[in-house]
Parts: C-alpha cells; sequence; structure tokens
C-alpha cells in the first residue's frame, strides 16, 4: 500500500490537481483525499476495483469533524488494474469536477463551500507516478 500525503499546501479553487499513477495489479481501492485534516475532508474520491462489497465503483463523500456525509457513486468506472490512469481535480465554491481518465466529468459537492484546501493525502492500492498543480 502506497502513501502520499501533502500538508500546509494551497489547493485554490479554479486550479487543476493532476494525478497520474498506477493501481497494483490485484488492487481493492485506492483514495484520494482533498480538505484540511485527516477529520475534515471536503473530498473523499474512492474508486473501488473489489472492497466492501462494491464492485468497479466510485464512492465519493466528505467527512466533516469525523463524521461522513451521504455518499455518492458513480457507475462510470474506467481504472484498470495495473493501467496507468490520469484523473484532473478542479473545483469552485460549489462543487468538485473529477475528469475521469475517459474523459467523463463527475462532480460532487464542495459541501464546505472553502476555496482553498491545504491537505492532500493518496493511499491504497496506488503507485502514484505524477502530482501537478496549476
Amino acid at each position: 500500500m502506497s502513501k502520499l500525503e501533502l500538508k500546509n499546501m494551497s489547493f485554490k479553487a479554479g486550479l487543476d490537481l493532476k494525478i497520474t499513477g498506477v493501481p497494483n495489479s490485484d488492487a481493492n481501492a485506492f483514495i484520494i483525499n482533498i480538505g484540511h485534516s485527516d477529520d475534515n475532508i471536503a473530498l473523499h474520491f474512492n474508486p473501488r476495483f473489489d472492497h466492501e462489497g462494491d464492485h468497479r465503483t466510485i464512492v465519493c463523500n466528505s467527512l466533516h469533524n469525523g463524521s461522513w456525509s451521504d455518499e455518492q457513486r458513480e457507475g462510470n468506472f474506467p481504472f484498470q488494474q495495473g493501467e496507468e490512469f490520469k484523473v484532473t481535480i478542479s473545483f469552485d465554491n460549489d462543487s468538485f469536477q473529477i475528469k475521469l481518465p475517459d474523459g467523463h466529468v463527475m462532480h460532487f459537492p464542495n459541501r464546505f463551500g472553502d476555496d482553498k484546501y491545504k491537505h492532500i493525502h493518496v493511499h491504497g492500492d496506488v503507485r502514484i507516478k505524477g502530482f501537478k498543480m496549476k
């Protein structure tokens, strides 16, 4: 299981965060969290190959003061075990826009409504190859 954690940085509304990675060949799931801390996550992006009863599903959620909100699920699943992917995340005060590897854009509400986040955490069955913000 790999882990990438960035703290005290500035991911601002209007910027694009591009993450390139390769899920392990036997991957169950990986997670990209964006927020203020481990207990305050504005976007929890969780592609699940086969995890906790979910098969080939993307689960998104937010965590406020340690309490999870309502999940949002995406049936479009363009990830393959062992194959490189690129995900681009941007946001405004209303929502996160997540461009998936097949070009499909999914939306998740910015439940915090903030225009800057300082905590990015990627972990799970994935190897990160690139990380770019512009």
